[in-house]
């Protein structure tokens, strides 16, 4: 199991900092990064994260490609991201041209990966899980000790360190932060592989972050696109695609650390007050701008 001796509860009493499962939920003030930084330092460890940019290709109408990102999150990931820890960036792509050569820190680097061009956005979003597990079998396992798994719209405003490293971690979703159980936008078609029942689930975790060590995401990955492909053998679509089967797994494989909300957040939702710091931004797009 993950350090987490560092971590500490008894300084926030406004938000749930423990699962039922007896998992951290990370939180500012809830950990002592100092001790953390040294520990993770000890161990030597790389850390992997993971982006897609890729040009969305629609049936019908314009298309949106979200290389412009790139270099925004970057950039903001060398201010915040893994400060003085080794990090490898995975560049996923189909549009290797458009990737910039970006200067970065000693020990931290940017791969470039190729990958095809799909004719729908939720056909890129759905085989992401089967690059992801293909690549953490054949290349990452051999190069980083763990993997962030995030979406490339997005922008560190706030450090991010080692304190969110784990065998196995999700990230609660800001828009259902608070909301009742009943109300998680679930699977609720009895005949996908992604179905959980209005009476079952923990949390709704985000589909654009979640992480862990490479054996661990290998087992995630692989799950979520074998069940998507058994979906898609009945004709079936889950309703957030590669969220909703990233949800089922949780269900019945508990993360052993959870992300809250700090960590990803939408500036539409405002600030209310349990939310101190404000981490992974989502990029405000003008989608006509991207299309162009």
């Amino acid at each position: 199991m993950s350090v987490i001796t560092s971590f500490s509860s008894h300084r926030r009493t406004d938000v749930l900092v423990l699962t039922p499962w007896l998992a951290p939920i990370v939180w500012n003030d809830t950990y002592n990064l100092a001790v953390l930084n040294a520990q993770f330092h000890q161990r030597n460890v790389c850390v992997g994260i993971t982006i897609f940019a890729t040009k969305k290709r629609k049936m019908k109408g314009n298309s949106r490609i979200y290389t412009v990102f790139v270099p925004t999150f970057i950039e903001t990931g060398e201010k915040y991201f893994m400060v003085g820890h080794k990090v490898n960036y995975y560049v996923f792509t189909d549009r290797v041209s458009d990737i910039p050569i970006m200067e970065m820190a000693e020990g931290r680097q940017m791969r470039v990966l190729r990958v095809p061009t799909y004719q729908r956005w939720q056909d890129v979003s759905m085989r992401r899980m089967e690059m992801l597990r293909d690549y953490s079998h054949q290349r990452f396992r051999g190069e980083v000790d763990y993997l962030v798994c995030v979406d490339v719209d997005m922008r560190f405003s706030d450090e991010v360190g080692v304190e969110i490293l784990s065998d196995l971690f999700g990230t609660l979703h800001p828009g259902m932060y608070g909301a009742k159980r009943e109300h998680y936008t679930y699977e609720r078609n009895p005949q996908s592989e992604a179905y959980i029942p209005f009476d079952e689930g923990d949390f709704y975790y985000a589909g654009g972050y979640f992480g862990g060590n490479i054996e661990e995401i290998y087992k995630l990955t692989n799950f979520c696109h074998d069940a998507m492909m058994a979906d898609k053998d009945k004709n079936i679509e889950a309703v957030w695609h590669d969220e909703s089967y990233l949800n089922k797994y949780f269900l019945y494989h508990k993360p052993t650390k959870v992300l809250s909300p700090e960590y990803l957040w939408y500036n539409g939702f405002g600030t209310p007050a349990f939310l101190r710091r404000k981490r992974f931004l989502a990029v405000w797009k003008n989608h006509q701008e991207i299309r162009n």
